[in-house]
């Protein structure tokens, strides 16, 4: 039987760093539209969902995805981990996707790929079957794809073990690391390593054979708003371009790197100091 596989988008406006970001505009688009339709265009997916949050400040973008057309769910502001849950739970989803509202840029044949190591082993650079596979993951493990990409998959079964055990805060809040915490890895090829985590889960991680992680395509400070500005400018405010072809924008243009160049990346060290008050 076909899995039913559902990719869960979360997103709320009281970002820590730039508030509201969510729906600002990108190329006449709020950047959670440019997000959903990216997304969509995924081959593997039943289904895209928008999670947002309970609190009165996520009003706005519920009332925008309901004028939009856009499946959403509201749930704990803080609580990623039972927000994505509850969602996934709702839409009876046997593989659940992460992506997050600030990636304007995310790639569907990169969800591809995460999704088929996860479900089938027919990825492009896998054979095998895991609980959680991603094209990322934090620090001290290395990336290659740029930041921006970031592309979540696990099994419904693993993502309810994580909700019913997960305490700590950084695994409420970041929804996934109690799967892949401590997992030491191995390389297989230039493009995967793998892993059993001390909790069990067998963990893929995928690489691009040359590496760009350390680009930064994704929106948390007005540098990188007016970056993704600049890039959807420079494709006619189209949205069907794939990463290789911003890949090739930014080589050919340099100088646009230089807009969030100082831009220091959020790792699963920073809680948000709201959530444990």
């Amino acid at each position: 039987m076909k899995p039913r596989i559902i990719a869960v988008i979360q997103g709320r406006m009281t970002s820590s760093r730039l508030p509201g970001k969510i729906l600002a505009d990108i190329g006449g688009q709020p950047m959670l539209t440019r997000v959903f339709t990216r997304t969509s265009r995924a081959k593997t997916l039943a289904n895209v969902i928008f999670a947002t949050t309970t609190d009165a400040s996520d009003d706005p973008v519920a009332e925008y995805c309901e004028y939009s057309g856009i499946p959403c769910t509201r749930g704990s502001l803080y609580d990623v981990l039972d927000r994505y849950y509850q969602t996934a739970l709702q839409a009876k989803a046997d593989v659940v996707v992460r992506i997050t509202a600030d990636c304007p840029v995310i790639d569907p044949d990169l969800i591809d790929d995460v999704v088929s190591t996860v479900i089938s082993g027919q990825s492009s650079v896998i054979s095998g079957q895991f609980d959680f596979a991603a094209n990322r993951l934090p620090p001290p493990w290395k990336r290659t794809y740029p930041i921006g990409l970031d592309t979540e998959v696990c099994t419904f079964t693993a993502l309810e073990h994580a909700w019913k055990e997960a305490k700590e805060p950084q695994h409420r809040e970041h929804a996934m690391p109690y799967l892949y915490e401590g997992v030491t890895l191995t390389t297989v090829n230039r493009q995967l390593q793998t892993g059993i985590s001390p909790r069990g889960y067998r963990i893929a991680l995928l690489h691009h054979t040359t590496d760009f992680g350390d680009y930064r395509w994704t929106v948390d400070t007005p540098e990188d708003l007016e970056f993704m500005r600049q890039v959807y400018s420079h494709f006619n405010e189209r949205d069907d371009f794939l990463w290789k072809d911003v890949l090739d924008l930014v080589h050919d243009n340099p100088e646009l790197m230089k807009i969030n160049a100082g831009v220091q990346h959020k790792t699963l060290k920073h809680i948000d100091d709201r959530a444990i008050k």
